[in-house]
Formats: C-alpha cells, sequence, structure tokens
C-alpha cells in the first residue's frame, strides 16, 4: 500500500509539474510572438503591397496587427561587440506581446520627445556591460548594420551605423533575451533603406478566437505564395519535446508503480496461502470458486484503493502547498516559484491509470491463485 501510495503521490506531483512547466513555456513565447504570424514562401521580405492588410484588419476575430522587419545586426557598448536580432515593429506589437509586464529596467516605448527608441532583450543588454540609470532614464548604444547593395572590397565598408537609444529592458524566454533588439519600423526601414519591403505580419486574434481557423481563413486571403503560421507551429520542437518528456516520465512512473503493485501481489499471495484451511471450511458450507475469488479480489482492491486514495491526498496536497504557498522557487529566477498547474483533464487521467493498474493487480494473481489450488479447496 505505501508503494502505491508513494507512486500515485509522484505521478500526481509529476505531471502537475510538467503542466507548470508547459504552461509556463507556452505564455513566455506566446506573448512574444504573435498568435500567427506572415511570411513570404521565398525570400527574406516582401512587398507589403503585396498584401492586403486591410482585410486582414477587418477580420472579425483580428485584435492587433502589426508589420515587421527583421536584421542581422552588430551592437557596440564601449569596448564591448554582440550580435543581435534586430526587429522593426509597429507600436501596436507593445500590446500585442504584453510588454508592460515583461520590463525589467526602463520602460515600454518606441519612441520619446519625437526621437526613436529601442527596447533590448535583459541578457543582451548585460553582455555589453549595459544598464539604464534612473538619472537619464536610456542608455546608448551603436547599431552596425548592413548598406543594401553594397560591394565588399578592399576599400568599402559593407555596414552602416546608427546610435540609438534604449528605453527598457525586456524579459521574455532565453531567446529573446539574448538575442531581441527592438526598434520601430520606421527607423528599420531608414536604417535598411527599406520603402515598402517587410520582412512578416504579426496578427493576434482576439481572446476565445480559434487559431486554425483565423489561420485557414488568412491563408485563403493572403494566397500561396505567403505562409502562416500559428506561434505553436513557430516552436514546434520546443513544445514537442516538452510533450514527449512528460510522456515519458509517465511511462516511467506507471513502470514503477507496477513494481510497486508487486507488493500487492504478495501480499495477497501470503493471505491466500494463510487462509487455505478457512477456505475448506468455506468450501464445506457451499462457498464455490466464484465467491472466493471475490473475496481476495475484493481485499486486494481495498488494499490498492487506500494506497491510491492516500497518494492522491499526498500528491494534490503538496501541489496545493505549492501553488498557493510557493514553496520551492526556480533557479536563477530571482525568487520565482516553480509552476504547478492542476487539471481535471489529468487527474481523471491519474484516477483511471491507477485504478486500471490496480483492478489488474488484484484480479490477475487471485485468479491464478484460484485456479491452481482449484483441487484443494
Amino acid at each position: 500500500m505505501v508503494g502505491i501510495a508513494i507512486t500515485t503521490a509522484a505521478l500526481v506531483i509529476l505531471i502537475s509539474a510538467f503542466n507548470g512547466i508547459e504552461k509556463m513555456v507556452e505564455q513566455l513565447y506566446s506573448e512574444y510572438d504573435s498568435n500567427l504570424t506572415i511570411r513570404a514562401v521565398k525570400g527574406k521580405t516582401f512587398d507589403e503591397s503585396t498584401i492586403n492588410l486591410k482585410a486582414i484588419e477587418q477580420q472579425a476575430a483580428v485584435q492587433y496587427v502589426s508589420k515587421a522587419i527583421e536584421e542581422i545586426v552588430v551592437i557596440k557598448h564601449e569596448q564591448k561587440w554582440v550580435n543581435a536580432r534586430m526587429i522593426g515593429i509597429e507600436p501596436a506589437f507593445l500590446k500585442m506581446a504584453n510588454m508592460d509586464r515583461h520590463m525589467v529596467d526602463g520602460y515600454a516605448t518606441l519612441e520619446e520627445n519625437n526621437q526613436p527608441m529601442a527596447l533590448i532583450g535583459a541578457v543582451l543588454l548585460d553582455k555589453l556591460n549595459g544598464y539604464i540609470p534612473q538619472s537619464v532614464g536610456y542608455e546608448t548604444v551603436d547599431v552596425y548594420f548592413p548598406r543594401r547593395n553594397a560591394r565588399v572590397g578592399n576599400f568599402s565598408n559593407p555596414f552602416n551605423n546608427q546610435i540609438i537609444k534604449i528605453a527598457g529592458r525586456v524579459n521574455f524566454n532565453k531567446e529573446v533575451n539574448q538575442e531581441a533588439f527592438i526598434i520601430p519600423i520606421e527607423l528599420a526601414r531608414a536604417m535598411l533603406d527599406y520603402e515598402s519591403d517587410i520582412s512578416a505580419v504579426f496578427v493576434n486574434i482576439k481572446p476565445g478566437s480559434n487559431a486554425e481557423d483565423v489561420k485557414s481563413e488568412l491563408q485563403q486571403l493572403v494566397g500561396s505564395k505567403f505562409i502562416v503560421k500559428t506561434h505553436l507551429e513557430k516552436n514546434a520542437l520546443i513544445y514537442q519535446t516538452s510533450k514527449s518528456e512528460r510522456f515519458i516520465v509517465i511511462c516511467i512512473l506507471i513502470f514503477v508503480f507496477i513494481m510497486a503493485a508487486f507488493n500487492l501481489v504478495a501480499s495477497l499471495t501470503m493471505l491466500f496461502i494463510e487462509k487455505k484451511d478457512n477456505l475448506k471450511t468455506m468450501q464445506s458450507y457451499g462457498a464455490n470458486e466464484q465467491f472466493i475469488f471475490r473475496i481476495f479480489f475484493y481485499e486486494g482492491l481495498l488494499i490498492a484503493g487506500k494506497g491510491v486514495l492516500i497518494g492522491l491526498i499526498l500528491g494534490y496536497g503538496i501541489c496545493a502547498l505549492q501553488l498557493f504557498g510557493h514553496v520551492i522557487e526556480m533557479p536563477n529566477s530571482g525568487g520565482e516559484p516553480f509552476p504547478v498547474n492542476l487539471t481535471w483533464s489529468d487527474a481523471f487521467l491519474v484516477v483511471f491509470l491507477v485504478s486500471l493498474l490496480s483492478i489488474m493487480a488484484s484480479f490477475l494473481p487471485v485468479k491464478y491463485l484460484v485456479r491452481k489450488h482449484r483441487d484443494n479447496l
């Protein structure tokens, strides 16, 4: 019973923990990555006139739309140099990404006093040994970006540079924190000499809308020259890895549960051997094989049921303690509690699995014992 209880509790705790991690990862990636992203099938950029942006904005399920220009740049601050992924976006993107919720320093803005401002990933600014002083309110960096149609030669410089002020430092996920350099799309166009070219269109849908349905509608709207992806498809590897790890852990714990169930098998076997004389007496009073089978089968269910019940109470008790008491913190997170997420579907899954295995652990050995000792009863 103890082994069944501990394994059941471990199953509940680990599934809830994986759900919490999966939810946390989804929030970190889904908030920065728009619900839907439209890109050209061929080429790095496309002319924005080749796509009907007004028709996209007028879709009933669409909440925000932002054009985007992306480029790899080099950022210099004092004696530090780093590569970054520059993205020029429209102000609507700040609402799409809930940028205010993810600010570490500074404030979420792309313009101040009619001057363009930038936002930068938290780790990226740390690599530059930069910071945003309270007195000034911004940091200044030098951005080197490729010249359009430039030729590489002995006496030519393929890069231009621009001094840009950073208004804030953001914290989303590892990729964004290490690479992102966010600027207004007008500044990106001027720097890269883009007249009407853009790299992508970011679309956020209204709460309650189905992303797959909206994706199909937009795909028909933009045509075969463009591809529409959901944020899950953009980060498919991350989500598939998380689900695979969860599945493997469940399989391992089920195997451990089966091993723990051998204690139940041993208990039923010893009980059967101990009560053999009593069984003969019961048989003499008319007890048949089916009646004797039910006695030991129900005994096994009672033992397993007590273990499962104790395990469920223990597991969900620990999860509730973490959920409301924040007992365990994530490492290097600044005090963030380890995420736990409880769902009814997983509760039913755990109860179904442990109940099924408990029934099998009670049914099979008792059936075997009754048949083996049939002639002696």
